[in-house]
């Protein structure tokens, strides 16, 4: 049986579990695996400039891709307490990540050593599973088990903590006959999806929402064929949004309190019947008031994870199951029902749907300076194509965003959907990057995002990964401030401020674009909103040429108010700013304007 170290053991499963691409920051405890990682030399490493931005690289990188599995490594200590982010992200989005951090020996564990921090306690209520391993024999079993966690059932991060001592102790261990444990998905039965077609059937104006289950389980093609043999509108959330085209006739939009479209939220409140497929029933895609959000509908839910149904309201018909063993035999089934002539026509109920998308529309097109957000996303909708993948997370640009940009593909709307931990953009946006390098990569973030982890600019300087990265800044909280209405307050939200090193920029405080070029990236601030367009396709240009990301900075008015309830129900979406009322108000949107 062949000898090695047990950290060189864990390096050989991961590379035949698949793994080819870590995330990390090297430090004393762990060096003994980054050891192993150099002499074993099949996996690349990209080096972060803070262990929480590699924890959201690696998720960015499992995202992008179906079968990826994004790994972060950190030493012992605050490494491990600054991933607990990143793994309770990971922990809400159900995206499988492996963190590995070192550990004080273990013959000091109870001694309060140096940078010595339980860190599997602190990891456990955010992680499937969160070891500390004492014995090195068992190194092998535990990274085992690990894969197997993160690829069964709801998809989620696990945490392995090894002790400097463990890492270094030799093994056996044969790598040649190593073999991943088999994944555990629950299916559904025939029977439970032709009981859920009756209440399809029995429906009037039904609609399909689609969660982000659907994308984890690379059932896009699945969802769109069934949705088309039925004639079933498709609301996809938040984190399922790509599941079906944006310009499909049967895609409904978004339903919310924030992340919705005007024409969304009417059709919901039309329907009588919804099939949620891998979703949550998140609250900003429901609302608090559940009575409206329920009412006069009946529902179905699949999802993967039986403890979900059930868990915010009671459905009247629940099915644990994977999403694309469920729609495989939803569409199964329905062909059966077609071809026995048994599907009643919904071409009504889809020209209603059609006929609100093609009225019920925000404006976009200002030329105020300095400019209203919302033309941004029209010339990013004009810039960037299909192919883009974009990469967000929380905030009034997030939001705005998510009402007025397009998405035509599964994978590409990259949203750190339940955690929002500000600063995640970034980093998650080089982790996608870096998984598919050939892709257009289009970051969007807030200045205070932008800010929580700019150092990780550095990472995409350094490692050569291009993106552009769409910058709207009006130098303010601009959510929180938002939010703070209804309190009467704008308090501690405020970030301007004269920077006196750089008075060209007025109050808008921190000057982004020498920061970014500091790092050794590129960047471009615009002012004028008619100088928008170019400034992107320079963009392009210039991330091509210097393969680093380039920063596209549009300096904002100071105060807009997006589009949201204030009152928590999907009913009442204050409409802050003019509505579109004529073509010209909204000339990138999906259907023009009638």
């Amino acid at each position: 049986m062949p000898r090695m170290t047990a950290a060189r053991a864990a390096v050989e499963i991961l590379e035949r579990e698949g793994v080819d691409v870590a995330f990390g920051v090297p430090g004393a405890a762990i060096n003994p695996f980054y050891a192993a990682l150099k002499a074993h030399g099949g996996i690349r490493h990209t080096l972060a400039r803070h262990v929480e931005g590699a924890s959201h690289m690696a998720e960015g990188y499992t995202r992008a891709r179906p079968g990826n599995i994004g790994v972060c490594i950190g030493t012992s200590g605050p490494a491990g307490t600054d991933m607990i982010t990143g793994l309770y992200s990971a922990t809400g989005d159900s995206v499988p990540i492996l963190c590995i951090t070192g550990q004080a020996p273990t013959a000091v564990l109870h001694k309060e050593d140096f940078q010595a921090v339980d860190i599997a306690a602190v990891a456990g209520p955010v992680t499937k599973k969160a070891t500390t391993v004492l014995e090195a024999a068992q190194v092998p079993g535990v990274f085992q088990q690990a894969f197997h966690l993160m690829r069964s059932g709801r998809p989620g991060p696990v945490l392995i903590d090894l002790p400097i001592d463990v890492q270094q102790t030799e093994i056996e261990f044969d790598p040649e006959t190593y073999q991943p444990l088999p994944v555990y998905k629950p299916a559904a039965s025939r029977a439970q999806i032709e009981k859920a077609l009756t209440y399809l059937l029995a429906a009037e104006r039904p609609l399909i929402v689609a969660g982000g289950g659907v994308i984890n389980a690379d059932a896009a093609d699945l969802l769109v064929e069934f949705a088309e043999i039925t004639g079933t509108p498709v609301v996809p959330t938040l984190m399922g949004w790509g599941a079906i085209p944006d310009d499909h006739r049967l895609n409904a939009g978004m339903v919310g309190l924030q992340t919705s479209h005007r024409y969304g939220n009417a059709t919901f409140l039309e329907s009588d019947f919804v099939l949620g497929i891998g979703n949550r029933w998140a609250n900003r895609h429901t609302g608090y008031k559940l009575d409206v959000y329920r009412r006069g509908r009946t529902f179905v839910h699949v999802d993967i994870e039986p403890t979900q149904i059930g868990r915010i309201f009671p459905p009247d018909y629940g099915i644990a199951s994977d999403a694309r063993s469920a729609l495989a035999l939803f569409v199964e089934v329905a062909r059966e029902l077609k071809a026995a002539g048994r599907l009643p026509d919904r071409e009504e109920w889809i020209a209603a749907h059609l006929e609100r998308k093609a009225t019920l529309q925000r404006r976009t097109h200002f030329d105020d300076i300095p400019m209203k957000p919302q033309r941004v996303y029209e010339e990013m909708n004009r810039a960037f194509g299909p192919e883009t993948r974009y990469v967000t997370t929380i905030g009034l640009s997030q939001i705005a965003g998510a009402q007025l940009l397009h998405v035509h593909r599964p994978r590409h709307w990259i949203n750190c959907g339940q955690a929002g931990p500000l600063g995640w953009t970034v980093p998650a946006a080089l982790g996608v990057a870096v998984a598919d390098p050939d892709a257009p990569v289009v970051a969007l973030s807030g200045d205070y995002d932008f800010q929580f982890m700019i150092e990780e600019l550095a990472v995409g300087a350094q490692h050569r990964i291009p993106y552009v990265h769409v910058l709207v800044n009006n130098a303010y909280l601009g959510l929180i401030r938002q939010a703070q209405i209804g309190l009467d307050m704008d308090f501690q939200v405020n970030l301007e401020f004269e920077n006196l090193n750089s008075p060209e920029i007025g109050v808008y405080g921190v000057d982004h674009v020498k920061v970014a070029e500091g790092l050794g990236c590129k960047a471009i601030r615009v002012t004028d909103p008619a100088e928008l367009g170019a400034a992107f396709e320079q963009a392009k240009k210039l991330a091509a040429e210097h393969r680093v990301p380039v920063v596209v900075e549009a300096v904002l008015e100071r105060i807009t108010n997006i589009a949201m309830s204030t009152t928590a129900d999907i009913s009442d979406v204050r409409e802050f700013e003019e509505l579109a009322t004529a073509p010209g108000h909204a000339p990138t949107a999906i259907i023009p304007l009638r």
